[in-house]
């Protein structure tokens, strides 16, 4: 969880964004780096894909602008604000596809407890519930009935596992039990539009053993997408973001760092349900987040959903 600094203004929009909302004082935006999160009230629309690559790479820009600034902030950073969609330039058109989620707030810590990677905590320890750590489903979504949960939405290691060939899960599951796991904890759901999301949590007893985990990477060895390769459109808009912010942010290497966020999908042939895979490896805790549909999975809900879970592991 990422400690809070000042608010950095957010960039300029692309020229082909949309402005925002007019008569909205200035003082009132949110940050960008929370500009993902907005959740008005009323259900969501479940647009069709834009058929202007413009409006979607722009749309994809400011996504991967959360990333640029989310560690800019200073102070505690326990809430993540919902700025109405309108409020942030780019994303303020109904056709970027982003999913509502509710207000995000993280968990409050045991007494004492240290944030992930504060000074007195540099291996990422998360003493935050597992549970808490968990994106919570969109509006409109239903939840995964074919996600066998236990008690506290724990799952059991042969249950992750089912999520991968076979012929694998023998040595995985011994290498598990080998190299510190301590619990598993899962979350899906399905969206109006077909899109089934499933999220899984692996507590290890340090980063060292998270980072040992081999059970996510483009070679990650899925039941249901043998191959996957890096995510295209992720990749564009990463260096994009490289090259018109790089300048204008101080400590861009080290601040806007993702290394610990990798995004792939499923490379082709492909079978009718296409598949993207989410990474990220935070202090002790590996996250996998799968998203599948039939046709083809959006890239800008896979994307949003990848960033948040990210920022609440932060």
């Amino acid at each position: 969880m990422t400690e809070q600094n000042t608010t950095e203004a957010a960039p300029a929009p692309p020229e082909d964004a949309v402005p925002a909302q007019a008569g909205v004082p200035a003082a009132e935006l949110q940050p960008v780096a929370d500009s993902l999160v907005a959740a008005p009230l009323s259900a969501p629309e479940v647009p069709a894909a834009p058929k202007d690559r413009r409006k979607l790479f722009a749309a994809l820009r400011w996504t991967a602008a959360v990333l640029v600034f989310a560690a800019v902030g200073s102070g505690v950073a326990y809430g993540i604000t919902q700025p109405e969609r309108t409020d942030i330039p780019g994303l303020s058109t109904k056709s970027d596809g982003r999913w509502v989620y509710p207000e995000l707030s993280k968990p409050q810590l045991p007494a004492g407890a240290a944030l992930p990677f504060a000074k007195d905590n540099p291996d990422g320890i998360h003493y935050a519930g597992l549970t808490q750590l968990l994106l919570p489903p969109p509006a409109g979504s239903t939840p995964d009935s074919t996600l066998k949960l236990e008690k506290d939405e724990a799952v059991t290691v042969d249950t992750f596992l089912s999520e991968y060939q076979d012929i694998l899960r023998e040595k995985m599951k011994t290498d598990l039990a080998n190299e510190g796991l301590r619990q598993i904890v899962a979350r899906g759901w399905t969206t109006p539009d077909g899109t089934r999301t499933r999220i899984y949590l692996l507590r290890f007893h340090s980063s060292g053993f998270a980072d040992a985990f081999t059970g996510c990477k483009v070679s990650m060895g899925l039941r249901d997408a043998l191959v996957l390769q890096a995510d295209s459109v992720w990749a564009e808009v990463k260096a994009s973001q490289r090259t018109d912010l790089g300048n204008r942010t101080s400590g861009y290497a080290t601040q806007g760092n993702t290394s610990d966020l990798s995004l792939y999908q499923e490379a082709e042939p492909t079978g009718d349900e296409r598949y993207k895979v989410g990474c990220i490896q935070s202090g002790d805790i590996q996250a996998v987040v799968l998203q599948s549909r039939k046709g083809e999975v959006a890239a800008v809900p896979f994307h949003q959903t990848a960033v948040l879970q990210h920022q609440l592991l932060r």
